[in-house]
């Protein structure tokens, strides 16, 4: 037998490469083998703080780190943490402390012998609610001065005192007496009174002595206070007044509203994550005090940037479906308005940041296109008057374009309509939006739900249209071209009453859009188009998921009082 290999091995050079190909994979597998052996592909167990600030120290907990850190690295959100944020590395415990632009995302250990499975992490303040307060405040606020005795919407208010906290805390607001005709003698304060909303930038500034606040859309002459976690201050009296007209909100009605999404047919080849974003019923003037009274499975987040986030983890194929559902209770009030058009004002703060954001196109509103601008001059003319210039817009909508009762898909999305003639509701918000905006007027489209008192609902959308010293105005175009559906107190003049009024069937989820960003740059995430909600991403999925298959249903209303 020696002989025979002895013979082959010098008389054939391949046979002689070949022997040695063999010795070298075994050489090699048994390297491999001792190698995995002893060198583990990182694993994180956890992270302490899951939800942290810059400069808070995270510690991950693990194995196979290494003893050393070397070149190893910690990824947070897509970005390298450098080598000033580690404090100690140890093969089952790292220390870092989390830099200044620290984003919300994924956390990762690599290592040069691979890379762990995520953990999620979250920046606390990125999350929508009021910054932390830094000074522990031993005392109750107390207002000493006011700026106003007499004011209008959307003005800024100076409220100077003491004890209202360094900065914002996280149940820290100013309140005003609402509108609300039929809560005034509710005992809860987030239902008898209003704050300031997020969404229109009214807190301006807060320090422990001095708040600058706008007073929000929906306030009305009473008094107004400021809460903290240490109490409530004193009430200050304050009149507030508009010379363009009158608003009011009546006839209140409260709806069940369920949301559910599924998700099945999960194939993933690692452990991996699927994030849903849910998006909650908008808490404004119209809506106040949105209750969630029911969600399954617990999410990660009640209330992340107007949504409910969801997660799943899986790291295999999942014939199971996962079902998550939502309950909430939305109070809906019917808007009216008398508008004296000679009264309204032109835009004088048009460096305030809810003028700039609302004139400005977006990824949903295309209003520095120049088949909107040019449109948009040639309806208003020489009309500088911003409430006469809207309506203008409205009348030429109405008279011009025909609506659909189907929604219409276009690759040139709702421009089309501009060539067409035809638009279905979502159209003729986002048309009649971009064209306010061209010509400077704040406008924000709006979608959620228009139901009727049988339960039955279907997506809708309509506008507002933002007047200075005055508020947020109602527009909705697609009912008054006559879209079918059941009204409870139908108008005698449909284009007259949606130009500024609102029924209580509208169900608002998004005022709008939302563009919201993935936690790393490389996940795969779903758009969906023309719903409920106005946002840019409603399922995020990490590159181990393959595939999966997902189902939203549209809302429904499972009962109203």
């Amino acid at each position: 037998m020696a002989s025979f290999f002895s013979y082959y091995f010098r008389k054939y050079p391949l046979f002689r490469v070949a022997v040695l190909f063999i010795l070298i994979l075994l050489v090699f597998g048994s390297y491999l083998l001792f190698f995995v052996e002893r060198n583990p592909i990182p694993v994180i167990a956890k992270i302490n703080p899951p939800i942290g600030s810059p400069g808070d120290i995270l510690v991950v907990n693990g194995s196979g780190f290494g003893k050393e850190k070397k070149a190893s690295f910690v990824e947070i959100g897509g970005s390298r943490l450098t080598t000033s944020s580690y404090l100690s590395w140890t093969d089952t415990e790292i220390k870092v402390e989390l830099p200044s632009n620290i984003q919300d995302g994924l956390v990762f250990v690599e290592t040069r012998y691979g890379r762990s499975e995520p953990v999620i992490f979250a920046n606390k303040e990125n999350i929508p609610v009021a910054i932390t307060q830094m000074a522990v405040q031993s005392s109750v606020p107390s207002i000493t001065h006011q700026s106003h005795e007499k004011i209008s919407v959307g003005q800024v208010l100076t409220i100077t005192g003491d004890n209202f906290g360094t900065l914002r805390g996280d149940n820290s607001a100013v309140y005003f007496s609402a509108q609300w005709t039929d809560s005034k003698n509710a005992s809860d304060i987030n239902i008898k009174y209003l704050t300031p909303s997020e969404n229109d930038f009214d807190y301006e500034y807060w320090s422990n002595t001095e708040i600058r606040v706008r007073v929000p859309d929906g306030a009305v002459s009473g008094h107004f206070f400021v809460k903290t976690d240490k109490g409530i201050s004193n009430q200050r009296n304050i009149t507030v007044t508009s010379t363009a007209g009158t608003k009011s909100y009546e006839n209140m009605r409260s709806y069940i509203v369920q949301v559910s999404a599924d998700i099945s047919d999960i194939n993933a080849d690692k452990q991996s994550l699927i994030t849903l974003r849910v998006p909650r019923p908008s808490q404004y003037a119209v809506q106040p005090y949105i209750q969630m009274t029911e969600c399954q499975p617990a999410p990660i987040f009640e209330n992340y940037n107007q949504s409910v986030i969801h997660q799943l983890q899986t790291n295999a194929v999942a014939d199971k479906k996962f079902v998550f559902n939502q309950t909430f209770v939305v109070p809906v009030y019917e808007v009216n308005t008398e508008i004296n058009s000679a009264k309204v004002e032109k835009y004088s703060e048009k460096n305030r940041l809810l003028y700039v954001l609302y004139t400005s196109s977006d990824s949903c509103i295309p209003s520095d296109t120049p088949q909107i601008q040019e449109l948009a001059d040639s309806i208003v003319g020489k009309e500088t008057n911003p409430y006469k210039q809207a309506r203008l817009i409205y009348d030429y909508i109405l008279q011009n374009y025909r609506l659909s009762d189907t929604l219409i898909t276009s690759e040139a999305g709702s421009l089309n309509m501009l060539t067409t003639l035809q638009g279905d509701a979502y159209d003729f918000s986002i048309i009649f939006t971009a064209l306010c905006r061209a010509v400077g007027i704040p406008a924000i489209p709006v979608s959620g739900l228009l139901t009727d008192f049988n339960k039955n609902s279907q997506n809708h959308w309509w506008s507002e249209i933002y007047i200075e010293k005055f508020g947020w105005i109602p527009v909705d175009v697609s009912i008054a071209a006559g879209l079918q559906f059941s009204i409870q107190k139908h108008p005698d003049n449909l284009a007259d009453f949606y130009f500024g009024n609102l029924d209580n069937q509208h169900i608002a989820f998004s005022r709008g859009w939302k563009e919201v960003n993935p936690s790393i740059v490389n996940n795969k995430t779903v758009y969906r188009p023309k719903t409920y909600g106005l946002q840019s991403i409603w399922e995020e999925s990490t590159t181990g998921v393959v595939s999966y298959s997902s189902l939203w249903s549209n809302p429904l209303i499972v009962g109203f009082y």
